[in-house]
């Protein structure tokens, strides 16, 4: 296969901030005047086996684009043994164009830099122009300790299982600090109500004791590979605040497929400190009460499967269970008064029956009406030669900082297939002159 690793990164004026859309609030994000976490990532794998072509996708605060491009450009250009292409607001602006001319519109809200789920979308167009038949996403704050990671992603990728299903989305799991892949959430008075860690460590432990793919209630975005099948099929739901990668699994669903979950397949996962935890709840609340509302809508739809929350026990079942939202209200609350951060827990508790049921009840329709227009995009934008070209000149011409851009940083290579996996020999370079638009 010919994977593209994606990694999207986050650049920010400070460490932390507060946005003014829910959908732009991210659990980390790299000030313009800090080092961040991406070179460990990228040092990370150089040791990777077969590693063919990285896209690195910067998103940033309105009116510090360049700034963040170059910083990154800056970064990459120190590892010139990885093929690494840097991509942000420019060449989503040719995306963008793209997308009109082929009479598609701007679809700034669902392919962009804005939004978790914007961003992988982004990066899944990536893919599809430059014909990657596997798109294998990675966190910044990520660090790979295999050297046969990306053997791993793609293991069973696009075969079949005994039973003739198809496997086309994967998951793998990662080990935090402490060295353990189990929830460390703790089982306190005030989590009587949101058992969430405990769920999902009795998901992970049958999931660990079971064949070595089985499938998957639960999805780890920086360990996630989709076969092309999948994405030029299924986007990610750009209305989603977080949760986007287990949102996917439940779309799959929807829409006859799934994703598989490889106990083999893993990374290690060292985030920095990150904004409030009271603050990261209200956006939990966000993500269950539009994940619930998106849920009860689709099965209103006569073309989409029915995925009840039984068949997703113990987790994320009851989380996607009617009475959620008196569930969560309850935990802010306690929680406001046996943890710190009590004034944000105050708050997610009064976001519950005003603003955030307000966000789900306004946008719960929306994904799928885009997903009418997703296939139709992909199939367009498949091997789209005036893109590509336009892409890769993009690339080429924007210096890293310094002036200093390594040959193997100034175009998007294309690695050779290889049917028996990822072949880690030779890469062939794409490089087109810049074209008019049709």
């Amino acid at each position: 296969m010919n994977p593209v690793v994606i990694i999207p990164t986050f650049v920010s004026m400070r460490r932390s901030r507060t946005a003014g859309s829910v959908v732009a609030v991210y659990d980390h994000t790299t000030s313009l005047n800090q080092q961040g976490e991406l070179a460990r990532c990228l040092s990370s794998l150089i040791n990777v086996r077969g590693m063919g072509q990285i896209v690195v996708l910067v998103a940033s605060e309105p009116g510090i684009e360049d700034r963040a491009l170059a910083k990154v450009r800056g970064i990459a250009a120190k590892f010139p043994s990885l093929p690494i292409a840097v991509m942000g607001a420019p060449e989503l602006e040719l995306v963008q164009q793209r997308f009109e001319q082929l009479g598609l519109g701007r679809l700034a809200r669902e392919v962009g830099l804005t939004g978790y789920s914007a961003i992988r979308n982004f990066g899944l167009v990536i893919s599809n122009i430059f014909g990657f038949d596997a798109a294998v996403f990675l966190d910044d704050d990520a660090v790979v300790e295999d050297e046969f990671f990306l053997q791993k992603a793609v293991y069973g990728l696009g075969k079949l299982t005994r039973k003739g299903v198809p496997i086309l989305a994967k998951t793998g799991y990662y080990f935090n600090a402490r060295g353990t892949y189990y929830s460390q959430s703790q089982n306190r008075w005030y989590n009587r109500f949101w058992q969430q860690g405990k769920s999902f460590n009795e998901w992970i432990e049958r999931a660990m004791r079971g064949p070595r793919l089985s499938r998957s209630n639960h999805v780890c975005g920086g360990c996630m590979a989709l076969h092309k099948e999948a994405f030029r099929r299924v986007s990610f739901d750009p209305w989603i605040p977080r949760g986007e990668d287990l949102d996917y699994m439940l779309n799959l669903r929807m829409y006859g497929s799934d994703i598989w979950f490889d106990n083999k397949w893993h990374m290690r996962h060292l985030p920095p400190e990150g904004a409030s935890e009271g603050d990261r709840f209200r956006q939990d609340i966000y993500r269950w009460m539009y994940e619930n509302r998106k849920m009860e809508f689709g099965r209103t739809q006569i073309d989409l499967l029915q995925v009840k929350p039984a068949s997703l026990e113990p987790y994320p079942g009851p989380f996607l269970e009617s009475g959620i939202d008196n569930r969560v209200r309850i935990t802010a609350l306690l929680r406001s008064l046996g943890r710190p951060d009590h004034a944000a827990y105050r708050r997610a508790a009064k976001a519950v029956h005003g603003e955030a049921l307000a966000y789900a009840q306004r946008n719960c329709a929306k994904y799928f009406e885009f997903q009418y227009v997703w296939p139709e995009l992909m199939t367009r934008v498949e091997g789209d030669a005036i893109l590509s070209e336009a892409l890769v000149q993009s690339v080429s011409m924007r210096p890293a900082a310094g002036n200093s851009v390594s040959a193997r940083t100034q175009g998007v290579s294309v690695p050779a297939s290889d049917e028996a996996g990822v072949d880690p020999g030779a890469t062939s370079e794409i490089r087109l002159n810049l074209g008019d638009s049709e």
